[in-house]
């Protein structure tokens, strides 16, 4: 089996609207991806399911996961676009990785402690087991890349962990070992009235977060509403560190206009955060707008998106099978 040298594996939930977070923190980065990487990108919906999702909106936000994909610029004729739920070998490799990772790495996961909180003995096994899913899901692609923010970096060096255990314990070198790839200015957006909190879809306030589907006027409101602090903007990058709202406002200016936080400081140093507001909301009406638009309009062709996803799937089938059948092979399974 010839084994990729450049392939990337990463995947969005459809567990609610699409927020900037998301598209900062991961589809932007897609987009700039694709034209040096061998890409597969899925909706993880498996993952979504790890807590209680309604059938109805799960399917609906599957579909929106894909237009938003499509919209920011992923192109499907060159990219494989599935969902991980129509691909079983995700589920079937995880089993397998549930039996190469160690309780003690899992019980590590700060993510599930932050989610389950004080409820871990209520909570469902797949949100404790999540990362040996994640795991599957990249290495059943053999990918040598996987684009993560900062939150996901911790379940990165599970799947490098269990790469490695499976290697050495049937004295192999299969799965490859996939390096992190770590995007932009905006890798974590804050919340919009928190600066200390990450944007959440959960957070019950609707001015916590921008989403894909804000009218230009909402994303107007919502910026200027946005917490700040009393003093001018910062005008050296140790200052602006030690102030969440001016940083993440900043950092979303940042990486909107891909370029550099010392840029953006050197432009805005020892100004109001009006004048910056102003600016901001043009500038993420000019980059979300478009987008907005063509989700919507993909959406309205549900024939389009269905082809997207087939297409997608019988890509991915491909080359998941294969890497299976030689898990299974190389374990000692009958074929």
């Amino acid at each position: 089996m010839e084994k990729p040298t450049k392939r990337i594996l990463s995947g969005v939930q459809p567990s609610g609207d699409l927020h900037l977070g998301n598209y900062l923190g991961a589809i932007k980065n897609f987009v700039s991806l694709q034209e040096e990487y061998e890409c597969f990108f899925c909706v993880v919906d498996l993952h979504a399911i790890t807590v209680w999702q309604d059938p109805k909106v799960l399917a609906n936000k599957t579909r929106e996961v894909t237009a938003a994909f499509i919209a920011s610029g992923i192109n499907p004729n060159k990219n494989n676009i599935f969902v991980q739920s129509q691909v079983p070998q995700h589920a079937q490799l995880g089993w397998l990785f549930n039996c190469v990772a160690r309780m003690g790495w899992l019980n590590r996961m700060t993510q599930f402690k932050d989610k389950a909180g004080k409820n871990s003995e209520n909570v469902s096994v797949g949100l404790f087991s999540y990362p040996t899913l994640m795991a599957a899901d990249i290495l059943i692609y053999l990918a040598t890349h996987v684009p993560v923010g900062d939150d996901q970096k911790q379940h990165l060096e599970l799947t490098r962990d269990i790469a490695q255990k499976f290697n050495n314990d049937f004295k192999t070198d299969f799965f490859p070992i996939p390096e992190p790839l770590i995007f932009g200015e905006a890798t974590r957006v804050m919340s919009l009235r928190d600066g200390s909190k990450k944007m959440s879809k959960s957070d019950p306030s609707d001015y916590s977060r921008i989403m894909l589907t804000d009218s230009a006027e909402k994303i107007s409101q919502k910026i200027k509403k946005a917490k700040t602090d009393p003093l001018p903007l910062p005008d050296n990058l140790d200052d602006l560190k030690s102030r969440s709202e001016a940083l993440n406002l900043i950092s979303i200016f940042a990486s909107l206009h891909d370029t550099s936080l010392e840029k953006i400081v050197a432009e805005y140093a020892g100004k109001e955060f009006s004048l910056f507001k102003r600016d901001l909301v043009d500038l993420a009406v000019s980059k979300l707008e478009p987008i907005t638009s063509e989700m919507n309009k993909i959406m309205d062709d549900q024939e389009y998106l269905e082809s997207v996803l087939n297409n997608g799937k019988e890509s991915a089938i491909s080359v998941a099978e294969p890497v299976l059948a030689k898990t299974k092979e190389i374990i000692g399974f009958l074929s």
